[in-house]
């Protein structure tokens, strides 16, 4: 079950919203956790059970973590740690690694061993960073553990970030899970509600419009690309995953505030960026700062107490630590995103231009102005999405060579008019968050929405929920780009 079905829009929720709002507040919780199982289970029901189990046994071994000192909490800490990595290795990379055995075998002639395949379960990467966000916020003392099972598997679970995030830390939601009375009002239904459908609007009306013409043109041979085609199928792709996963975080924001949650932001207008470098704090936020958090800022402390010296090789012993730091975790970052080589090489790719930012890159952007820059850095992502794209390192080298040494070619794919006025739409939201009124705008929409603005922008969403809802029965619905991590 997806959000961008006539079976969650029709059914579930409508169900769900009329049950929890008619039920007394002791149990609203209950409702919310049994009903997040049935929609996880729905779509993955053998791994429902794997995740149930996962979630308690962490929450045994955190509570019993929290009542111990010294080398007991190490071991139970790393025991919490080493289980949640077991269980994303296997089910998400085991293929690839026996994968790569055949490889190797293949080269000194023995034949690939026997090997069935494992299905990966949906929502499985964003489920482990959210468990080991809990394990390790409880292990800092940052975060004390959860009294009950039921508001922990509720951390987990909630089914409006479930699948794709935000990566929620324990601290931003579990005062809410205790009790949200405050935000549980009309005004938080209205505003979730229309937040909802401006995500619905970003998935159905834009990003599937856009990658059924995306499907098209890199399903041609290699003989088919032109040049020209190769950029326009670049471009839009591009905005298809813009539009597919900031539609998606919408949706779970939106869903959230109809229940009295307040989700963090994951998206603010990433297209403008003037560097990779401010890209990465305008894109998928929640995963960034995970990252910075657990992985970057230790790595670059242990680091810094190796390096006693003030220069090495030329360089200050500060950019030699951000350059170690920005290469592992952006290599974790893009194998993280998939079990594949192109995922890897994505993220050295952009972890190689967030280094040479660093080196000196942002200063020549900053001379540069703000449209050229924003214009540099589009292009750069642009060739990033193409490598995130491709089914293997020769197409994503295919693809990008055919950009630059030019090829001609008949068109074969009918780009029709509807495609045209979709892409142009997706331009033109994606770079308006650029001025200044509008930015602020989005933020009085979002946040602190006045009455009359508030009826006009419902009045919208119900006008674009029936197109919404019009656009799936006709033409069925697509999963979300994301749903492969």
């Amino acid at each position: 079950m997806i959000f961008s079905s006539s079976l969650f829009l029709l059914y579930f929720l409508p169900i769900l919203l009329i049950i929890y709002f008619l039920i007394d507040r002791d149990y609203k919780n209950w409702i919310l956790l049994i009903a997040s199982i049935l929609f996880y289970a729905w779509g993955a029901p053998k791994f429902v059970f794997v995740v149930a189990g996962s979630v308690l046994v962490d929450y045994l071994l955190i509570r019993q973590m929290s009542l111990k000192t010294g080398t007991a909490r190490q071991w139970l800490f790393w025991a919490s740690v080493v289980l949640n990595l077991a269980l994303l290795l296997y089910f998400k990379y085991m293929n690839f690694f026996v994968d790569q055995f055949h490889v190797m075998l293949g080269w000194i002639g023995s034949k690939p061993a026997a090997w069935t395949k494992i299905a990966l379960p949906v929502g499985i990467s964003f489920i482990t960073f959210q468990k080991l966000s809990y394990t390790l916020e409880v292990y800092k003392k940052r975060h004390p553990v959860f009294e009950k099972l039921a508001d922990y598997a509720l951390y987990i679970f909630m089914f409006p970030q479930l699948l794709s995030g935000p990566i929620v830390r324990p601290g931003q939601i579990s005062g809410q899970i205790a009790d949200r009375s405050a935000q549980d009002n009309t005004d938080s239904r209205l505003t979730g509600f229309y937040r909802f459908i401006i995500g619905l609007s970003k998935k159905v009306l834009i990003a599937d419009v856009l990658g059924v013409t995306v499907a098209e043109i890199f399903a041609l041979s290699p003989t088919e690309m032109s040049t020209g085609i190769t950029w326009i199928g670049a471009i839009a792709y591009t905005f298809q995953i813009y539009f597919d996963f900031s539609g998606y975080t919408d949706m779970a924001i939106g869903l959230a505030r109809m229940f009295g949650f307040r989700l963090p932001e994951n998206f603010n207008s990433p297209y403008i960026s003037q560097s990779i470098t401010e890209f990465w704090r305008r894109w998928h936020m929640t995963l960034s700062f995970w990252f910075r958090d657990y992985i970057f800022l230790p790595l670059a402390y242990a680091t810094s107490r190796k390096l006693p010296k003030e220069r090495y090789l030329g360089l200050r012993a500060d950019k030699i630590i951000y350059l170690i730091a920005t290469t592992v975790t952006f290599l974790l970052c893009g194998f993280w995103h998939g079990a594949a080589w192109t995922f890897v090489f994505w993220g050295a790719y952009m972890g190689l231009f967030l280094i040479v930012d660093r080196l000196f890159l942002l200063k020549y952007l900053k001379k540069a102005g703000k449209i050229p820059s924003i214009a540099i850095t589009f292009f750069l992502l642009m060739i990033g999405w193409l490598i995130f794209r491709s089914q293997n390192l020769d197409e994503a080298w295919f693809l990008i060579r055919r950009l630059f040494v030019y090829r001609g070619g008949e068109n074969m794919v009918w780009l029709n008019s509807k495609f045209w006025t979709i892409l142009v739409i997706a331009v033109f939201f994606s770079f308006w968050g650029g001025f200044k009124k509008v930015e602020s705008w989005i933020e009085k929409l979002y946040f602190t929405p006045g009455n009359a603005l508030m009826i006009t922008f419902s009045v919208i969403a119900i006008l674009l929920f029936i197109l919404s809802e019009a656009t799936i029965s006709s033409s069925g619905f697509s999963p979300f780009i994301y749903f492969r991590f």
